[in-house]
């Protein structure tokens, strides 16, 4: 009997609770959530009060003038530590400009003559005159500071240097003298000369780099000495002969021979006929 009334009671409790939750709230009761205020600590800007909050900022007065020299003085210092950061800046950059690099797909520099004219033919200069070569630059990325520029002998393995250490030109130009005390070196023969150019910091036989000023060695030109004045009475041929020559003698052999064969052959053909008699 009690197992039976503990049954009624729980099914009860078990009705009312849904009930309960399935009711509909009041609407006083809907809004009790708003009348609880979350926890408010005394570190937060709520707490500060109307009086602190109304109060005005400082205006500027005069006492205030001698704060403001030290700034003053500091933004000098920034400004002055600000150019001294431009100027590093500037070197640093020219550093780079110089050091840049070059694409290596890039031929190397290479020289081109104006005078005289890569087109021409050979040219032959006196010993003794002066000699003018004018020439320009092609691919040329990275510009070197001085040039060096000699012509060489292979006959007598002499280099005779025109200029050395030449500050550099957009067109090149040089003249040299080629007379034997002006050399300074072994006399010139009548030989065959090249006009060597390169990078006056850099070796003759360095390997040409991309965009960079390589040796040129592209021109020849041919030197001679003049031989001294002989009076026409004085002057003797030393290849002239009065006799014939072998050639000539061949020549002339061959000329009479036909001759004769011509003559025998047609006095024998007219002899057949009788014409002779």
């Amino acid at each position: 009997m009690r197992t039976f009334r503990a049954d009624r009671l729980l099914s009860a409790l078990f009705l009312f609770t849904s009930l309960s939750s399935a009711w509909p709230w009041p609407p006083s009761v809907q809004h009790f959530d708003a009348l609880i205020h979350p926890r408010q600590d005394k570190e937060s800007s709520s707490d500060t009060s109307p009086a602190e909050t109304a109060r005005p900022s400082p205006t500027p007065t005069d006492d205030a003038a001698p704060t403001a020299a030290p700034t003053k003085g500091a933004a000098t210092k920034s400004a002055g530590s600000t150019k001294a950061t431009k100027g590093g800046t500037a070197k640093t950059n020219t550093a780079a400009t110089k050091t840049s690099s070059v694409d290596a797909r890039l031929p190397p520099g290479g020289v081109n003559m104006i005078t005289p004219s890569a087109l021409a033919q050979t040219s032959y200069y006196k010993v003794g005159d002066y000699v003018t070569f004018a020439w320009n630059y092609t691919s040329l990325s990275v510009q070197p500071s001085k040039i060096d520029v000699f012509v060489s002998c292979q006959a007598n393995s002499a280099t005779y240097t025109i200029s050395n250490n030449a500050s550099f030109e957009p067109t090149g130009n040089v003249v040299w003298d080629t007379k034997p005390e002006a050399s300074g070196t072994a006399p010139l023969l009548t030989e065959t000369y090249t006009l060597i150019i390169h990078d006056a910091s850099k070796e003759v036989t360095s390997i040409p780099q991309a965009g960079h000023l390589g040796s040129y060695n592209q021109f020849q030109f041919g030197m001679y000495t003049p031989q001294p004045y002989t009076p026409l009475s004085g002057w003797e041929c030393a290849t002239c002969s009065g006799a014939l020559s072998t050639m000539d003698q061949q020549a002339l052999k061959f000329m009479l021979g036909m001759c004769m064969i011509t003559v025998l052959s047609f006095t024998w053909f007219a002899g057949g006929f009788d014409a002779l008699f």
